[in-house]
């Protein structure tokens, strides 16, 4: 019995391992066995990403205490004090098991099982649930802060495909980035949960799918360029997040809309016209399309939709610090 089911993980293993699946026809996971002084990307590479990810997660602890809080002391970000909500089970019990914004009817019977007023209920509600409001200087503590020919002639980066040698650089890179991705993941649960949490996770996660794909079959040259442009904008989104804690308005202001101007132009024209143009349309010149051909753009699209969402909601922010609208 046990060596029917290893033959059977071991032909499942060849089938998934395929060449004709990851690759175009007439290459395959040989191509990537060093030679001549040429080293390739590895599977087991990426297993340094995960004790990368847990130093994230130590230095991001580290900073908050460290750096976060001075500075955010620094720049006047204080919370405001709030008034607890008084001990309450049978409240307490609905607020956490039923629901944390209860209906008419509800306040109605839990005023007669508690003997205070509809009124003493709702106050109750509302500063239960602003307890569980992250307070601002935990937002505040939570903002965080290679050119090659293939840069600006795109086409490059198909270049000898798949026997593109490793650079150091891209190396560091990749690991760096897909650590970084990994503890965002660790991290999530701690994580102030915001409006879009559901869209940050499917793009953590398809995020991760595509950087450790690319890894494997050599998109290599493909992945950074798709990592630069998503590293463009964030540091100003963050740095924005900062100042508006600390009531700097107008620096705030100011930072978001040169981010709203650099994300736009990265993501919904760079990135859709140039870089997807170029894994998606440009490869079938080259090769007939395979499956893993169809399994990273079909990530590119997905990412390229949550771009899409993120775009119209900063937009409709930008539109906010039009004068007039202030």
């Amino acid at each position: 019995f046990l060596l029917c089911v290893v033959f059977r993980m071991s032909r499942l293993s060849e089938l998934i391992w395929a060449d004709w699946i990851w690759f175009p026809e007439g290459h395959g996971w040989a191509d990537l066995k060093d030679h001549d002084d040429k080293v390739f990307p590895k599977t087991w590479d990426l297993w340094a990403t995960i004790p990368i990810a847990l130093c994230f997660l130590v230095i991001r602890q580290i900073f908050e205490r460290t750096v976060a809080i001075p500075l955010a002391s620094l720049l006047g970000v204080s919370d405001k004090q709030r008034v607890c909500a008084p001990p309450n089970p049978t409240l307490e019990s609905y607020f956490c098991s039923t629901s944390k914004h209860p209906t008419q009817s509800s306040l109605e019977s839990l005023s007669k099982q508690t003997g205070c007023s509809v009124r003493q209920v709702q106050r109750w509600f509302r500063r239960r649930r602003n307890q569980d409001r992250p307070s601002k200087l935990k937002k505040f503590r939570e903002a965080r802060v290679l050119v090659k020919p293939w840069f600006y002639d795109m086409k490059q980066m198909w270049d000898g495909f798949p026997k593109m040698p490793l650079l150091p650089s891209q190396y560091w890179y990749y690991v760096i980035e897909l650590g970084f991705y990994v503890s965002l993941l660790f991290s999530v649960a701690s994580d102030v949960k915001r409006k879009d949490f559901k869209e940050q996770i499917v793009h953590h996660v398809a995020t991760i799918l595509l950087i450790s794909f690319s890894w494997l079959v050599n998109y290599i040259r493909a992945g950074t360029l798709i990592m630069l442009v998503h590293d463009a904008s964030d540091y100003l989104m963050e740095s924005a997040k900062m100042f508006n804690y600390a009531g700097w308005r107008k620096t705030c202001n100011f930072i978001f809309t040169v981010f709203a101007a650099v994300f736009i132009i990265t993501r919904l024209v760079i990135l859709p016209f140039w870089i997807i143009h170029t894994t998606w349309v440009y490869p079938l010149t080259l090769y007939p399309p395979f499956i893993g051909f169809y399994f990273f753009n079909g990530l590119l699209c997905v990412l390229q939709i949550l771009h899409i969402f993120w775009a119209a909601l900063i937009l409709r922010m930008v539109v906010k610090f039009l004068p007039g609208n202030v």
